[in-house]
């Protein structure tokens, strides 16, 4: 069965976006720090590899699908992007042939769909704090891996503030830095409820 993995990046006091956000800027002023790490090739390229299928927040695939087009996050490799939502956009703002499905029946069934379309390989929950608490919070991912910038924001979206779960304890597994970025990666060991 696939591992289900929550990816995210954020400032060093827990800001996955700065304030203020608007249209033009969804990471706010300097949010763009946030995903510096990018520039490592050779980790990015080991993390599409093992990539199965992404589950993504519809506020992500808006702010996203400009830079995206049809492909999705993992460019080339083009794996199958679960966007969770309440409602599917109009069929003519989606790129043609892209690798997206829109998942209107709830998180935990985007979860496994793209368990399923994963084919053992790892899904990757990315995108906003919104989202990555709610899969926290039903039990639903297995590793979460963080991507800390060199940055203090002092305000903006927190990632994990309002996650009322309780003790969940994690085994780091790995710990990794660069200039751009410290990665951390856990494995859950108690669920959280």
């Amino acid at each position: 069965m696939s591992t289900v993995v929550f990816d995210i990046s954020l400032s060093l006091d827990g800001f996955v976006t700065a304030a203020p956000q608007t249209p033009a800027k969804p990471l706010g002023p300097g949010g763009e720090q946030l995903h510096g790490w990018l520039v490592d090739r050779e980790y990015l390229e080991r993390a599409v590899s093992a990539l199965g299928a992404v589950v993504a927040g519809r506020t992500t695939y808006d702010h996203s699908i400009h830079g995206w087009g049809a492909d999705g996050p993992s460019g080339d490799a083009r794996r199958p992007v679960f966007v969770v939502t309440h409602e599917a956009p109009d069929p003519g703002t989606v790129p043609e042939g892209g690798v997206y499905t829109f998942v209107t029946d709830g998180l935990e069934s985007a979860i496994e769909q793209a368990r399923a379309a994963a084919e053992g390989r790892i899904v990757t929950v990315m995108g906003g704090a919104d989202l990555g608490r709610q899969c926290i919070g039903a039990g639903l991912v297995d590793e979460v891996s963080l991507h800390l910038a060199p940055v203090l924001f002092g305000s903006g979206t927190p990632m994990f503030a309002g996650l009322d779960v309780g003790h969940v304890q994690l085994e780091l597994l790995e710990a990794a830095s660069t200039p751009e970025t410290v990665h951390l990666r856990y494995r859950v060991l108690t669920p959280a409820g």
